[in-house]
Parts: structure tokens; sequence; C-alpha cells
């Protein structure tokens, strides 16, 4: 339990206040907050709209890894300098919106809990069930860097994930075209050009398998929306764990809540002409490799 004796000049709301003082909470938590009771002005329950005033007693009955602002475990972050970070981002956590824990608050929260700039902007995403690495910028010089190799192809991405069904080849370059669906929040995957298509190159390498399963790596050439868990399920592979675009009854039996995929690898150009950011170039980062893929190798996973 927390309790504030309040000291303010003029009144001011009741929520204000509050995540002024722990600006983790959130409106979200707020009102969950005051749902369960939790939250007492004066020794009463009283609306978030509320306005407290000096001298005011408020009772907060909530633990403190709610209150406080969640930062990055020290083995999430890769790579950090002063103009970027490369942080691994666990399955389940959105990149960033309006949640009141995602990747970009916990490094912001890391960042300005070492009393420095805590600026950071996120330079490409993951899907909130895609594990693996993402690069953010420190600055607006980064970010424009970042930005523009990815789009200009000269920042390798490469994933490992594990498939539902063997592919056929083992081995091979898929190259297609995708189109959105916004209405239903997906896409789908067409042989020859369409209208707001746009086209998609994916390669991927069988590493092992296990069963009715198979570990591949893959290699994002081009970068579109759910373009790596659409393409394998269209040639009749999808990621297990994935609700979307899989095989729900795989997903179940073998306990998959997320997609078996993971940003496993990203590798800078040779050679970079800025010389601000030269150091990085040739250098290759990792995500530490997901249980699944282990799993699978041992024959766990089948």
């Amino acid at each position: 339990m927390r309790e504030l004796h309040v000291k303010c000049l003029l009144p001011v709301r009741l929520d204000k206040y509050l995540m002024e003082q722990f600006p983790a909470l959130g409106v979200g938590r707020l009102n969950k907050a005051l749902r369960e009771n939790k939250i007492k002005l004066n020794g009463k329950k009283q609306p978030l709209s509320t306005r407290v005033q000096n001298g005011d007693i408020v009772r907060l009955f909530l633990n403190d890894d709610v209150l406080e602002k969640r930062a990055l475990p020290a083995a999430m972050l890769v790579y950090e300098d002063d103009d970027i970070l490369v942080v691994n981002k666990p399955a389940g956590v959105e990149v960033d919106g309006p949640a009141d824990d995602t990747l970009l608050k916990r490094v912001c929260a890391t960042l300005a809990g070492r009393g420095g700039p805590s600026q950071a902007m996120l330079c490409h995403r993951l899907d909130a069930g895609t594990s693996g690495l993402i690069l953010l910028a420190r600055n607006a010089a980064a970010e424009q860097f970042l930005t523009e190799a990815i789009r200009q192809r000269q920042i390798q991405k490469r994933y490992l994930c594990v498939t539902f069904g063997r592919p056929q080849p083992p081995a091979a370059l898929l190259h297609d075209y995708l189109s959105k669906d916004a209405e239903r929040g997906v896409v789908r995957i067409l042989s020859a050009p369409a209208p707001g298509a746009k086209e998609i190159l994916t390669g991927y390498e069988t590493l092992a398998v296990s069963g009715r399963l198979a570990l591949l790596q893959v290699d994002l050439i081009t970068g579109r929306t759910h373009q790596i868990r659409a393409h394998l399920a269209h040639i009749g592979c999808p990621i297990l764990g994935d609700s979307k675009y899989g095989n729900n009854a795989a997903n179940r039996e073998l306990h998959f809540k997320y997609q078996a995929l993971c940003a496993w690898e990203l590798r800078f150009p040779a050679q970079i002409e800025d010389a601000r950011f030269s150091r990085l170039a040739g250098r290759v980062f990792h995500a530490e490799k997901p249980w699944y893929c282990r799993q699978l190798l041992d024959g766990t996973l089948r």
C-alpha cells in the first residue's frame, strides 16, 4: 500500500495527479484499480475526475510492480551506443501502442532510470507474437540512417521458425505477391501481380526436421506485413503457434500460445559511408535462440 500526502498549490484531477506520480499506471490501470476499490481519497472511493487539493491523503492498494515503470531486463539489451539500441523483444509484448506495457515504454523507462535522455524511436516493427531483435534510434540522425538502410535492404534480417509441415524443396526463394485485407486484418498471397498487391521475396532453408515439424532459417528480403507467416502458410507449412494463418488444432495440441517465429539476426552492410555510423559496418547481432529450437533439435518437440 502507498499513502500519498497531496502537496499542490491548485486543485488537480485525481487521475492526473496519480499519473504524474506513477507514469506507469496509465488510464486503463487507473480505471481498473478504481473498479476494484484499490484507490481511496481521504478514506473513501471517489471518481477519478474528483479534484484533489493540498492536504488530501490518497491511498493506493497496489503492488510496486504495477506502480513503477517496467524496465528492460539486462538480457534484453543486446547492444547500445550513443546512437542506437538493439533490443531482444519477447513474444507477447507489443512493440508500441496504447497498452500500458510495450517494448518502447520499457526502453524509455530504462533510459530515464539512468538519469539521461530517455528518447528512443522505433525503426521497424515485429508482430506482438513474434520475438527477436528490434532496432531503435536515440536521435534523429540515427533514425534517418537506420530507416533508410532498412528501406534500401542494406540491413539483412534473418529469422528462425518452426513450421507445421516440411517444406519441399528443403530450401528455396519464394517469389509471390501480397495483398492486404485491412478490414479483416489479414493478408493474401497471390502467385501473379494484381492491383494493390506488392511483390514479396522470402528465402528459407530447412535446418532440421522432427516428426511433422521443421526448423527453418528464413531470410526476409522484402519486409511486408505478416510476410513470413503468410508466405509459409501459402506453401502449406504454416508457422507453429500462428492463430491467424496456421493450424489451430496443432497449436492447441502442442500448447503454443504465440507463433514460433524469432527475428534472430540483424546484419549491417560491410561498408557504411556515413562516418558517424561506420563503426557498425559488418556488425552482426543475434538474439538468443528460442527454447523451441532446442526442443525440435533434440526430438522433444514433434
